[in-house]
């Protein structure tokens, strides 16, 4: 056999050179332009996530303990301690309600919304707007407000000044309701932070599925009315699987903002989480991590939100297994 023989390198010219040069520096430049984003990103959001991770499993952590030199050993008391602690079950039980009602409602609210603004030429775009306002507004000033609407302040047993709600039941001949005051039922004041949450959530869902409708090809529509087909039955049968990938992301999205709830309920009960000197409270997941962090448990903070995001990272691979077999592309 023959034996190979090597080609002698041959040295690179000055412009092959400068050629190699350049394209290893262009290489690195998009490296070097990320870099300032990459830093800040890792800054913020990474470091946290691993020292939420280190402070979960150092039992009985406080920092201001560790600020003094103390050691904490690895271990899963934190998570514990979370579960156990008296607020969990209550707090858990509040948002998985919240979610599981808010979240359909206000995708079905947004779906018919969206259908009825595509539906429509004159003023469209100020409705839109109009729609869209709720979005752009603080989620604390909100909640005021909605606690204004629902006020009803008694003295002596009666009402001596109504919000806008219950000034429009005494105009039907009803009685004023307690909604959001120290007498308050439970069941009242769920209704109203549903209603809140509900009506904050559609302007987002409102767009996104009135920018999905915008783009479904007209001819599916004319075709099943040449068939005679009712509104109602083109709804199910076109708009609704045409719509089925914005209608999963809503979903999706709605879950883990639910979960995630705690805004709305200080807008409009203040950061008790509930009717002043209520023997209930509202409190939810992320309210009792707020809690544990105000009172310096920043182990028991740590361990909660882990447990958080373990739910909602289950919640959201269940919704991406189903949307799989019901999302049409």
């Amino acid at each position: 056999m023959m034996e190979k023989t090597k080609q002698p390198k041959v040295p690179l010219t000055k412009a092959e050179k400068k050629i190699r040069a350049k394209a290893i520096f262009n290489r690195w430049k998009a490296w070097l332009y990320l870099l300032p984003a990459l830093a800040i990103l890792g800054l913020f959001t990474v470091w946290p996530i691993i020292n939420t991770l280190r402070i979960a499993f150092s039992n009985g952590y406080q920092g201001m303990l560790e600020v003094n030199g103390e050691t904490f050993t690895f271990g899963i008391e934190n998570f514990k301690t979370a579960i156990e602690v008296s607020g969990f079950g209550n707090a858990l039980g509040n948002t998985m309600l919240l979610t599981v009602i808010t979240v359909p409602v206000s995708t079905m609210l947004a779906l018919l919304i969206a259908v009825a603004l595509n539906s429509i030429k004159p003023l469209r775009r100020l409705l839109q707007t109009i729609f869209f306002l709720p979005y752009v507004t603080n989620g604390i000033a909100i909640g005021m407000v909605f606690m204004a609407m629902f006020n009803m302040i008694a003295i002596g047993g009666k009402a001596q000044s109504l919000g806008i709600i219950n000034g429009i039941i005494t105009a039907f001949g009803g009685s004023p309701i307690d909604w959001v005051g120290p007498n308050s039922s439970k069941v009242a004041n769920m209704a109203v932070l549903i209603l809140y949450i509900v009506w904050n959530a559609l302007p987002f869902k409102i767009l996104v599925l009135l920018g999905g409708l915008q783009g479904v090809n007209k001819q599916y529509y004319d075709a099943a009315r040449v068939d005679g087909a009712s509104r109602w039955r083109i709804f199910w049968r076109i708009t609704v699987p045409m719509l089925s990938p914005m209608i999963a992301y809503v979903v999706i999205t709605g879950f883990i903002g639910g979960f995630k709830e705690y805004t709305s309920i200080v807008g409009i009960f203040g950061e008790e989480m509930g009717p002043y000197m209520h023997a209930h409270r509202l409190d939810t997941m992320v309210g009792l991590i707020y809690d544990s962090l105000n009172g310096n448990f920043e182990g028991e903070a740590a361990a909660a939100s882990l447990i958080l995001f373990l739910i909602i990272f289950a919640v959201t691979m269940i919704n991406l297994y189903v949307s799989k077999k019901k999302v049409h592309y």
